[in-house]
């Protein structure tokens, strides 16, 4: 047993290639599921796979990644009101709920001086303070507006549209607008102390 967290630990690439099965593995599993049996067999799908994606980030990584812990316990919770009232309309605002609630951790951190951001992707990127307000911001104003899209999409269109929408509309969404992001990071990055 030593030998293989050793090896584990070892192999950070390992983990980091799992990582994004973590991350994106329940969001594929509900697709997949939505197509092959509907929205009820695709909201029992990804409650089950955000659980497993749960226990894959505590083998794999030795901890539990905060937003797959947070999007678990949403879509269990949704998912659970799902079936108890017969109703889709609960998953279907799950991706609300979650977006808005970033952006409520976000703000909070704003207010209080600390950018939660920053300990989120401080191992990634070096920014001036200035540079952790501004990209809460935008991001802030992104989940925020994420959160208007997908009540504008549920309400108005089909679950097939809906349902594309939640996998590839706010995913490569969030993909352009995090890219979008390279300017402020390259403009406001922290120089070392050289």
């Amino acid at each position: 047993m030593g030998d293989k967290s050793e090896t584990t630990g070892s192999h950070p690439e390992g983990s980091a290639s799992i990582k994004p099965l973590i991350e994106f593995g329940p969001l594929v599993a509900f697709i997949v599921a939505f197509y092959a049996g509907g929205i009820y067999w695709a909201t029992g799908v990804i409650m089950v796979a955000s659980v497993l994606a749960l226990a894959a980030s505590w083998i794999f990584l030795g901890r539990l990644l905060p937003v797959p812990v947070a999007t678990a316990v949403l879509v269990v919770l949704f998912g659970a009101l799902t079936f108890l009232f017969d109703d889709p309309t609960f998953i279907k605002r799950k991706p609300t709920i979650v977006n808005l609630l970033f952006a409520g951790i976000l703000l909070f951190g704003l207010m209080t001086g600390r950018p939660l951001l920053r300990f989120l992707f401080g191992e990634a990127f070096k920014l001036t303070e200035e540079g952790w307000r501004k990209l809460t911001i935008r991001w802030t104003v992104f989940f925020v507006l994420l959160a208007a899209l997908n009540e504008l999409v549920w309400r108005n269109f089909s679950d097939a549209i809906w349902a594309n929408f939640k996998f590839f509309g706010i995913l490569g969404l969030s993909l352009v607008f995090g890219v979008a992001q390279i300017g402020l990071i390259k403009r406001y990055e922290a120089k070392s102390g050289t």
